[in-house]
């Protein structure tokens, strides 16, 4: 797979990073932890530039996780597990992915398209719950495209920074992520807590 992503890069350049980005989310054994480190150890070479490579990956991403958005709303939860459960396997997916990403959205909300685009394992499913919970569409393209930008730039600009060993991104950053995303979930918990607390005094 590794040579068939570099080929893709080599000759369709920034086009080929977001054909591959949208294909990483429809197609999850895909990993953009390979994608795009290795547009940014193009980069390095002087073949491409940084910038265009970030866009084009998060263009890419974004409209691959639109088709699970509207699965989502229109096709609805139960049909869809049905056919996961049937089929999935084909995608690595299965019931128990979806669950994982629809308790996500329960938990934290909109703010978890955010988050979510910066976790592996999740980052591709959310936008299912948000389909599933009637999200409305702005928010989630906003929600998806931000989380998206910071998730693709901290993979490019890893594998500019790593040059040759950019395939250790892959090894070490998926865990980071994850610590960062706690992080900064229970630092937005923590600032709601105290916000409703504040408004509860002002109502007293």
């Amino acid at each position: 797979m590794l040579n068939w992503i570099t080929n893709i890069i080599s000759s369709m350049g920034y086009l080929g990073i977001a054909l591959l980005m949208v294909l990483e989310n429809i197609f999850p054994p895909i990993p953009s932890e390979v994608i795009m480190p290795l547009a940014g150890f193009t980069v390095q070479q002087g073949n491409l530039n940084l910038l265009f490579v970030i866009l084009a990956g998060t263009v890419g991403s974004v409209l691959g996780a639109l088709p699970w958005y509207y699965i989502g709303k229109r096709v609805g939860e139960k049909r869809l597990r049905q056919w996961v459960n049937k089929h999935g396997k084909w995608l690595t997916l299965s019931g128990e992915d979806i669950d994982k990403s629809k308790r996500w959205f329960k938990k934290y909300g909109w703010a978890v398209v955010f988050f979510g685009r910066l976790i592996p394992a999740i980052r591709t499913l959310i936008s299912i719950p948000a389909g599933f919970e009637e999200m409305p569409f702005l928010p989630f393209l906003l929600y998806s495209t931000v989380g998206t930008l910071v998730w693709v730039g901290l993979l490019s600009y890893a594998g500019f920074v790593l040059g040759q060993n950019y395939q250790l991104v892959k090894k070490y950053l998926s865990p980071i992520s994850i610590v960062v995303v706690v992080v900064l979930v229970v630092g937005l918990g923590i600032w709601f807590i105290r916000r409703r607390k504040k408004r509860q005094k002002g109502n007293n």
